[in-house]
Order: C-alpha cells, then structure tokens, then sequence
C-alpha cells in the first residue's frame, strides 16, 4: 500500500467512503429522467435538494444542475468529508452520527466545503496537505473564483493549480513545511489526496453539475490558504 492510500485509509472510516464513493461516479447510467425511476436523472435532483445540509443560492443558478450536483456531492462523492475542516467539527455538538446513542447526522455549516483538514503525509520531510476551501467567493464561482475550465481541468488531471506545494527547487533540500523534497516521489504539481485519478471519469454534465453546486453553497471566508472574499 502507498502512502497516499496508507494516509486516507487511516484518517476516518468516512474518508474511505470518498474514494469509493466518488470512484463510483464513473459509469452512472444515463437513465431516462422518469419521476417514478430510483436511477433517473429527477430523481437524483429531488434526492439532492432533500439531502442539501445548508441553505442554498439559486439565483441565475440551472436549478437541475444545482440539484443533481448536491446529489453527487452529498450523496455520492461525501466531499465535505475531506474538504471540512476535520472530524472534530464536521458535526455540530449532538449531530455526530459515528458517536453513540443514535445521533441524528448534522452537518456543521458554520465549516462546510470549507477546507481546513489536516493531513499528514507519513513520508520524511513531507509538507502537511490541507484541503481546500471549495465555496464560493464573491464573484459566485467556486474554489475561491474558478472557472468551470479549471475546475474541469482540476478533475480531470489533479493539477494543483494553486501551486501551494510545489516540488523543492533545490534538490538538496530534504524538509519542507510547503515544498515536496527530491527524494520523494510525489508529484508536486498534483493534487496528493483528493482522488481525481477517480473523478476523472465523470462525464462533463456531472463536473458542471457539481460546479453549479458548488457555486449555491454559502460562502466560507478562511483563512490563509483557505482564504476567500465573500464581501
């Protein structure tokens, strides 16, 4: 096993569920859209809205789009299990269904798609990985102002287009809290957790589907890396 697969198959159960959930994007039948069938497309969008964990911004948003994308990404793909800012505060207080007591599952949407999870890559001289801040910024496109080339673009080859941690230029270098040393073998100019080598099968309707999502959930302003106008 990897260290990327070591990383993510360590950190919760529930981040397991990502790789295979999203995983499973690829070859979703395009089904006739027939209200009464589970595999149809208005189902999905029905199911979507029902399962959306925060108010969202339909204005001059497809609300097809909008709602299938909260399918995938909700229902699906659990995005906000990485792109929350960790286990501790994905839930509110009371609204941790991994607890006991059967507890009502509630997601914290004061850290939704926010970013912030830390994750350790286990390899000496490593950067620690956070995940991003996917919510949209004040222009009302998402991942802090993408367009949908690069966010396809994203999807579809893990480039890293923030350049956050980049391969050490010198090679002498062999430990760095932002740059991947030399002597690792990650690829610096990609994404190192998020499994793109899966969602890159998703068909384009999907990634604009998960777009128009991601351009309805409220704004999450972060800090640092994780930083985004909302004014």
């Amino acid at each position: 096993m990897n260290v990327k697969k070591l990383l993510i198959a360590l950190t919760t159960g529930a981040t397991f569920a990502v790789v295979i959930g999203v995983g499973s994007l690829s070859g979703v039948p395009r089904a006739q859209a027939d209200d009464d069938d589970a595999d149809g497309e208005q189902f999905k969008i029905r199911r979507g809205f029902e399962i959306a964990p925060v108010p969202l911004n339909l204005e001059g948003k497809n609300r097809h789009l909008v709602g299938l994308g909260s399918y995938l990404v909700n229902g699906v793909g659990h995005c906000n299990v990485c792109h929350s800012a960790g286990p501790a505060t994905e839930y509110v207080k009371g609204g941790n269904p991994y607890f006991k007591g059967g507890q009502p599952t509630v997601v914290n949407p004061a850290t939704y798609l926010g970013g912030g999870r830390v994750f350790p890559v286990q390899a000496p001289g490593a950067p620690v990985i956070i995940s991003r801040n996917l919510t949209p910024d004040r222009t009302g496109r998402p991942e802090g102002g993408r367009t949908f080339a690069e966010f396809r673009w994203i999807l579809t080859t893990g480039a890293d287009l923030d350049h956050v941690h980049p391969n050490c230029a010198d090679p002498t270098i062999t430990s760095s809290s932002t740059c991947f040393p030399a002597n690792l073998p990650f690829d610096g100019d990609l994404l190192q957790i998020m499994p793109w080598p899966e969602d890159r099968h998703m068909t384009e309707h999907e990634m604009r589907a998960i777009y128009e999502y991601l351009s309805a959930v409220p704004c999450l302003s972060g800090t640092g890396i994780l930083h985004n106008d909302c004014t």
